[in-house]
């Protein structure tokens, strides 16, 4: 799946205080609630620290992908976050993190969740893409910039 087929205006989001990777996963868990009525907080949030657990999305240069199945999810769900200050997400390569794309998907078709997970990890290992991210000054604008990059990114390659 494409960005702009998971993310919505509703899911931008800029300026975001995150404070640790906790904090921040707990607040992801919150627009999710908010905006998913299917979804509770402390479900989302359970689900994310468990992968977590088992190593962290933080996949490089300052980008972390926390992603996470669930059976209360009934379709794929991107939320995308630029950080007011970076955080230690305890990323592959040491940096911190200021660029959060959250990916919730519904339990069924694993090979589904893992093809979107290997696309936006190739979408954001392109520098160009990121710092068109991080440029971005509203959640409005965050969210143009993602879906167009993307869109330009492909028919560039």
């Amino acid at each position: 799946m494409r960005v702009r087929e998971l993310l919505t205006p509703q899911h931008t989001y800029v300026d975001v205080h995150g404070v640790s990777k906790k904090r921040l996963l707990d607040q992801v868990a919150q627009f999710a609630a908010d905006t998913c009525p299917e979804l509770t907080e402390q479900l989302v949030f359970d689900a994310l620290i468990a992968r977590e657990r088992l190593g962290s999305t933080g996949i490089g240069e300052g980008i972390a992908i926390p992603h996470c199945r669930m059976a209360a999810c009934d379709k794929p769900i991107g939320m995308l976050l630029k950080l007011d200050e970076a955080i230690d997400f305890e990323s592959i390569d040491g940096k911190l993190v200021d660029l959060v794309f959250v990916l919730l998907v519904p339990e069924a078709n694993p090979e589904q969740h893992l093809k979107t997970l290997s696309h936006l990890a190739a979408l954001f290992n392109e520098s160009g893409f990121r710092e068109q991210l991080r440029t971005a000054t509203t959640s409005e604008n965050l969210y143009q910039r993602a879906s167009s990059s993307e869109e330009e990114l492909r028919l560039a390659s």
